[in-house]
């Protein structure tokens, strides 16, 4: 009877530990892309200093101009989100004293309403003779399932050598695809 007891009630612990352990368990909801968290401008601040610490012959003092990053699909076209790292790459490479020409301020540059500052390369040899500009801040960006893939480069002028580049990426959440061109 002792033994029977025993394991009657080591049967009952058994049963209670597995409901009390499938009771924890709950299986929560994956993160969806849509609600990460992203301080865009960390971010952006963090790329700049990989381009800079990445990037090589640029002549100290000598100024930059800043493109408006285009889609990777279509490289004459940009977005709210194409412009704001633009500008926020800008500001970064500003703030670690790489001067940067403010193109918005002169009309030799294609600026196409809603598209921003695209450099053409046909125009690019007027561009670098107007500005005096050493370099050309360029950037694409690809939007994928769940992020968007950014690629920024610093090329120089004088014979589009590709001079430094960093590649990073953003989840797909309501702040950026905010920023994106609505599907047709």
């Amino acid at each position: 009877m002792l033994k029977q007891s025993k394991t009657i009630l080591a049967a009952s612990f058994m049963t209670i530990a597995m409901l009390g352990a499938s009771g924890c368990t709950t299986t929560q909801p994956k993160s969806s892309p849509q609600a990460a968290e992203v301080d865009l401008i960390q971010e952006v601040k963090s790329a700049s200093s990989q381009l800079i610490a990445k990037t090589s012959g640029l002549k100290l003092g000598a100024p930059v101009l800043a493109a408006t990053f285009a889609d990777i699909d279509d490289l004459q076209q940009s977005s709210t989100l194409g412009r704001t790292l633009s500008e926020q790459f800008s500001s970064a490479l500003s703030s670690n004293s790489v001067p940067v020409i403010e193109v918005k301020m002169r009309d030799s540059l294609f600026i196409k309403e809603r598209t921003g500052e695209l450099i053409l390369s046909r125009k690019l040899h007027s561009l670098v003779q107007a500005h005096d500009a050493q370099a050309v801040l360029l950037g694409t960006y690809a939007i994928g399932g769940s992020n968007v893939y950014v690629n920024v480069r610093m090329v120089r002028t004088s014979d589009n050598i590709i001079l430094g580049s960093h590649d990073f990426s953003l989840p797909l959440n309501r702040d950026i695809k905010a920023m994106l061109p609505r599907k047709r």
